[in-house]
């Protein structure tokens, strides 16, 4: 845990507390997935996990969301649907961001809590290697 961590209204403490714990050192900012359409918090989750990458889908609405710059590689993926091990497929959404010294975003990190029995998770991760990067704060 690094002391300039921030961690946005709505990411469920276990969550945060897992993806607090996965980064490298550097300070993150994490913040809940929300559906524009409805305000939901559950969702179906598309993910890349090799390329990185990962698309939502609201269970309220059925509303779709690419997580930071997923759409921009999407084309090239080849996702699955995320699963939990006890067979749970509705997450909470929450993304890590990983922030260099000057606040630029070096890394993204999905995390995922199953509604089912309540394991948390990293599902995908990949680097940020461009900038400016300050839009992908808004893309959870």
């Amino acid at each position: 845990m690094h002391a300039d961590d921030q961690v946005g209204e709505g990411v469920p403490a276990d969550l945060a507390e897992f993806l607090r714990s996965t980064d490298d050192g550097r300070p993150v900012t994490i913040v809940p997935s929300v559906c524009g359409g409805c305000g939901g918090r559950v969702f179906s989750v598309l993910i890349d996990d090799v390329e990185g990458g990962a698309e939502r889908m609201c269970t309220g609405c059925g509303g779709r969301a690419f997580l930071a710059d997923s759409e921009e590689f999407w084309a090239e993926a080849d996702p699955g649907e995320a699963a939990c091990p006890c067979g749970g497929e509705e997450f909470e959404a929450a993304v890590a961001f990983s922030l260099t010294d000057d606040g630029s975003v070096r890394w993204v990190t999905i995390g995922l809590r199953c509604r089912k029995d309540g394991a948390v998770g990293v599902y995908a991760d990949w680097k940020i290697d461009y900038g400016p990067t300050d839009h992908l704060l808004t893309l959870a």
